[in-house]
């Protein structure tokens, strides 16, 4: 599903077949910069700009709000699961029990995160929880928000962090420094560093979203330029090396033979993958969000951008390169002026929830956990 907010209320989206965008409900409020909606209930959050410290809940197939919320501080982010709902502020992050909205932990004097730049495992199982640990370099935070307490600190950039994106099981973390060039993986919770791709080498760039594919083989990135990338997450086996010795093999033992004795940032790039898929937007310097999806049974890749429409491209998995634009849906009028943007990848089996569910057994409901990504106005 796709949420976007406006000058003058937020709208939801289905997206369940490349032709077809259903626009499901359309809220009236005021310069929404915030909307998030639990999966597929009937929960959606919102906050708008006419009153930033102020979290408001709504049920809306019944057009009821269940509560709201103040805080301390603007509102930069907000996170949910079925368990854990997270509000971030500058230099704090507030952890309710989604099924009650009870306030379990506050979390002080966090590093300044101006951005709001968090993520919270939509698997709630586990309902980990990363966001920045430190305002100079890229240390990540990783907490548990079932169990309140902290898991691992990860030291995954030289450079702020700029971005962080969970697999939907919460077994991996992928995050991107102010730089932009070198996007890396770490597993949950024990830190370790899994992969390391490299966007590019040319200019820095602002990456603006990381999303998993839903089983975890795939990761998109996008930025402010026009390039999207898609990496793919595979182990490279040296026994089939062995087998069959080609000259690129022996090269490659080679470099990992030389990488042990050259410097750090050197060593690096040796191991460093390229994009496994791109594509290239016909537009530069536009806020955009992407999010890989299965969509009629094939993998598609999503691209929701400020310009107000949603592009849908066709990926190859076994062959990556290029790919292939083939729906282009408009999301809001030219008239209005989007402030955000939230995109999630539903599965399709994945049925709308009937209206007569309470908050509690709504947020209750077992589903199939969606990965999604976030863009802030």
């Amino acid at each position: 599903s796709l949420s976007v907010g406006t000058k003058t209320g937020y709208r939801l989206f289905s997206v369940t077949a490349v032709d077809k965008l259903d626009c499901i409900h359309e809220g009236e409020c005021p310069d929404v910069y915030i909307v998030e909606r639990l999966f597929s209930s009937s929960l959606v959050v919102v906050v708008s700009l006419s009153m930033p410290r102020r979290m408001n809940v709504y049920h809306f197939k019944k057009g009821t709000e269940i509560c709201n919320y103040s805080y301390s501080n603007n509102i930069l982010s907000v996170r949910l699961n079925r368990q854990r709902l997270v509000v971030c502020l500058e230099e704090s992050i507030y952890i309710h029990n989604i099924k009650d909205m009870k306030l379990l932990k506050t979390l002080l004097n966090t590093p300044t995160n101006l951005s709001g730049l968090c993520a919270l495992s939509v698997n709630h199982s586990n309902s980990y929880l990363a966001y920045p640990g430190s305002a100079t370099i890229g240390e990540i935070t990783v907490y548990d928000a079932n169990n309140l307490s902290t898991l691992t600190l990860i030291q995954a950039h030289d450079s702020p962090l700029a971005a962080l994106t969970f697999n939907a099981s919460g077994t991996k973390l992928a995050s991107a420094s102010e730089k932009g060039t070198v996007i890396r993986v770490f597993s949950i919770p024990e830190g370790q560093r899994l992969f390391e791709f490299r966007r590019g080498m040319k200019r820095y760039v602002s990456i603006s979203s990381l999303s998993f594919s839903a089983d975890a083989q795939f990761l998109c990135a996008s930025s402010n330029t026009e390039t999207v990338h898609i990496f793919k997450l595979e182990q490279h086996s040296p026994s089939q090396e062995e087998v069959s010795p080609t000259w690129s093999a022996y090269v490659g033992k080679m470099f990992t033979a030389a990488s042990t004795y050259l410097p750090t940032q050197v060593s690096d790039m040796m191991h460093q993958d390229r994009a496994f898929a791109t594509v290239r937007l016909n537009m530069f310097g536009l806020k955009n969000i992407c999010a890989l999806a299965t969509i009629q049974k094939l993998p598609r890749l999503l691209v929701a951008s400020s310009d107000g429409f949603l592009y849908i491209y066709n990926v190859d998995p076994q062959d990556g390169g290029e790919c292939v634009l083939v729906q282009k849906h408009r999301l809001f009028d030219s008239s209005e002026e989007q402030v955000e943007q939230k995109e999630e990848e539903k599965p399709e089996d994945d049925a709308p929830q009937p209206a007569s569910q309470s908050y509690a057994a709504t947020v209750a409901l077992s589903s199939t956990p969606p990965s999604s990504t976030t863009l802030m106005g």
